[in-house]
């Protein structure tokens, strides 16, 4: 089978440099095209690019040169490292000229005709595409995006319990310092130190799982019912997002039961049998003091979500820590499975890979 080309905006940041080493050897794409700022555009993307993680960058990529951002792309696929500002304009853009964009960008998470994909949770949601091109009059272009990378851990875990009737969750999150980009925070305000406030994560915490709990119909999503309440903090790791949470349900499974529910939790075919996906999406860990970022992080290749600590809570009911490695799971990785299952799925023109 002949590889689909794709390409990266914002390869040379932190979470494209991830999109990059992750798509090495990848069996269906092949990374095509780099886009950059006007400041690498021309270059050797080898020679411009301060790669932050180990290794170097693949050869056959590190030869690209660096395009701009509003450079013509080629690509069927599109992934997107961008930040905000320069998503808000330029995916819909690449969408509308017949390009497939899979976004690691919060700047259309919440548009109601945008699906917020996590596989493994909301197979269901990928149907949103249909309502999007139909409304936008797009034929072949798409736009997908995953959520924010705390958001992930969450969500993950949520999900198998919903059957319990989840009435309210309590999130406290300690975030890696990668999760910031780079550079990051400053080596003096996180060493030795928390910083108790991550820019504009606790709303997403907060509205996203909302959103990707919810149910597909033929008008959109109905957002899931429950409360979230989210506290945010900025902890000296470098890559794992680490959230405790306490959950409220309507029901009153045992402990033995949610770890039951946890461990024999699969994702609907056909993502359990995509390239990216891991074989236990969920991991659930019985020492007294684990999950840990730098001792579980790396399950599933980065791509399982570790679960830990399950006890009684004496205010709502049940509470545990989950773990994700934020920019494999919770960007990247997560963006790349998506496409995966858009291309399965038909969603991508030309290239319907067999399993």
């Amino acid at each position: 089978m002949k590889k689909l080309n794709v390409a990266i905006l914002g390869a040379t940041g932190a979470v494209g440099q991830r999109f990059v080493q992750l798509l090495e050897g990848h069996p269906w794409f092949t990374v095509a095209e780099v886009i950059g700022s006007s400041r690498s555009a021309g270059k050797p993307y080898g020679e411009i690019v301060n790669w932050v993680l180990a290794g170097a960058p693949p050869a056959d990529v590190a030869g690209l040169t660096v395009k701009g951002l509003h450079d013509d792309i080629h690509s069927p696929l599109v992934f997107s490292a961008l930040p905000k500002e320069p998503a808000i304009e330029r995916e819909p853009e690449l969408a509308s000229a017949g390009h497939v964009v899979c976004t690691n960008a919060s700047a259309h998470r919440m548009a109601s005709d945008v699906p917020l994909l996590l596989p493994e949770v909301n197979v269901a949601h990928i149907g949103l595409i249909d309502v999007q091109r139909q409304e936008r009059g797009w034929s072949t272009g798409a736009l997908v995006a995953n959520s924010n990378c705390t958001t992930m851990p969450v969500v993950m875990a949520l999900r198998p319990l919903v059957g319990y009737g989840i009435e309210a969750v309590h999130m406290v999150s300690e975030q890696a310092i990668s999760g910031a980009g780079y550079p990051g925070v400053a080596s003096l305000d996180i060493t030795d130190n928390v910083v108790p406030y991550v820019s504009g994560d606790e709303h997403k915490m907060e509205t996203e799982p909302l959103k990707m709990l919810g149910e597909l119909d033929e008008n959109g999503i109905t957002f899931a019912e429950m409360k979230l309440g989210a506290t945010c903090t900025r902890v000296p790791v470098i890559d794992g997002h680490l959230v405790n949470m306490s959950v409220s349900f309507a029901a009153e499974p045992s402990i033995a039961e949610i770890i039951a529910t946890w461990q024999t939790f699969q994702a609907e075919d056909p993502v359990p049998l995509l390239p990216s996906a891991p074989a236990h999406p969920l991991v659930y860990l019985p020492q007294i003091d684990r999950p840990q970022p730098r001792r579980d992080r790396m399950i599933g290749g980065g791509m399982t979500t570790v679960l830990g600590r399950l006890r009684e809570c004496p205010i709502m009911g049940y509470k545990f820590a989950a773990l994700s490695h934020n920019t494999i799971r919770g960007a990247a990785g997560c963006s790349i499975l998506n496409a995966e299952l858009l291309a399965v799925c038909g969603y991508i023109e030309g290239f319907k890979p067999t399993l």
